[in-house]
């Protein structure tokens, strides 16, 4: 077996967290599913979330100085799907769920109770996505204890070519 096929496998046991991303440049707002998002340093605090250069969302936080990141709830997959499987070339996803104007303009899903804005302070490509290293400037914890994982997710179809 090949390293790359050997690493693909040990990458499938892995069961992290999903987010949805959602980025504001202008008058549009968009948002994605995420599964490439890990805390990068605990001070000065900052998040990593790297979002697919297939993405609509991609373009628009090229063009972001703040994204939003929502810890999805493990009971709200339909949100993950809306999300992940559909693309904004062709549904405006925002439109399909509750949301409400957060700090710097962003969106706010009103079904993920735990999320944060961050400044964005550096970009990094990594190959087929962008990194996206955030400076928390607002946030907010919920009560939800469990949330949405990749194997969960695992049976959304990509809204865009993978």
């Amino acid at each position: 077996m090949s390293t790359a096929a050997t690493f693909n496998e040990l990458m499938s046991v892995l069961d992290y967290p999903m987010f949805v991303v959602t980025a504001r440049a202008g008058d549009e707002r968009d948002g994605c599913l995420v599964g490439f998002a890990t805390q990068a340093s605990i001070g000065p605090p900052r998040f990593l979330v790297a979002i697919s250069n297939k993405n609509r969302t991609y373009q628009l936080a090229l063009a972001a100085e703040d994204l939003a990141v929502h810890l999805v709830p493990a009971d709200k997959l339909e949100l993950a799907t809306l999300f992940g499987g559909e693309t904004a070339d062709d549904v405006d996803k925002l439109a399909r769920c509750a949301w409400h104007e957060g700090p710097r303009g962003l969106p706010i899903l009103d079904d993920c109770a735990s999320w944060f804005v961050g400044r964005i302070v550096a970009r990094t490509s990594f190959g087929d996505h962008l990194g996206h290293l955030l400076e928390p400037v607002a946030a907010a914890r919920g009560t939800e204890t469990e949330l949405l994982t990749f194997h969960r997710a695992r049976s959304i179809e990509p809204g865009h070519e993978p």
